[in-house]
């Protein structure tokens, strides 16, 4: 049994299927990503595990257990964290108690007590790298720390499951490189089963061990990146051409 497993998903918009009964598991301690065209359905898939959006029909599990249709709070204690693409902190707080807060309203076996989220919040800070930026408030980040201060939030909360949501637009070269390992260490250091909607090819060639490919909100393809991305169905619906390193 997959540890997050969607049955049949689908969700409609004033009658028009945004996703279109998706079937598809992540297994415990995999990094799987979800690739497609824009309005395929991606982020919509997300928003519909986290509880910020509600399944037209279909069914949503965590290691075996129903959460469809939960509530986004009660989503996050079962072990479940979503970073999005356009970074949504707390501009009166500063960076440590932006992260603090994650540990506070994370899972529901997690550190509750302020001092403890407070310890956990610079330990998760020192991993992405910001411990330097601990007292800034951040108004003062760029995109690119703000994206590593929502990473930081999402593991403060020790979740199961991490969904990530295009945290890879916009980076140049180093940004990106950096941001690969930490995703990678993410999953290594934490044990923690990583979902992720991504356009950068070049990264999710690199770190994604399975593909899973939407086209107009269903599955058009999935399995290993460099099988899917030679698929001739892919290749016409997203791809264009295939990938050289494909």
């Amino acid at each position: 049994m997959a540890l997050l497993e969607l049955s049949e998903v689908g969700k409609t918009f004033g009658g028009l299927p945004a996703v279109h009964g998706v079937s598809l598991g992540a297994d415990e301690g995999e990094i799987l990503a979800l690739v497609g065209p824009n309005g395929a359905g991606k982020s919509t898939l997300l928003k519909l595990v986290v509880g910020l959006e509600t399944p037209t029909r279909g069914r949503i599990t965590l290691a075996g257990e129903d959460i469809t249709g939960e509530a986004p709070h009660r989503v996050r204690r079962r072990g479940i964290a979503m970073v999005q693409q356009t970074p949504r902190s707390f501009p009166t707080m500063n960076v440590l108690e932006n992260v603090a807060l994650g540990a506070l309203f994370g899972r529901a076996n997690a550190h509750r007590e302020e001092d403890e989220a407070l310890e956990i919040a610079e330990q998760a800070l020192s991993f992405v790298g910001l411990e330097d930026r601990r007292d800034h408030h951040v108004g003062t980040l760029n995109l690119h720390q703000l994206r590593f201060l929502e990473l930081a939030r999402a593991i403060a909360g020790q979740p199961r499951v991490l969904l990530l949501d295009e945290v890879m637009a916009g980076l140049n070269d180093s940004e990106l490189e950096t941001s690969m390992g930490i995703v990678r260490a993410i999953r290594d250091r934490h044990d923690i089963t990583v979902v992720w909607v991504e356009h950068v090819m070049k990264a999710v060639m690199r770190l994604a061990e399975r593909v899973v490919v939407l086209n107009f909100g269903q599955v058009l393809a999935q399995g290993a990146p460099e099988d899917v991305m030679r698929d001739p169905g892919v290749i016409e619906a997203y791809l264009g051409q295939e990938l050289p390193n494909a």
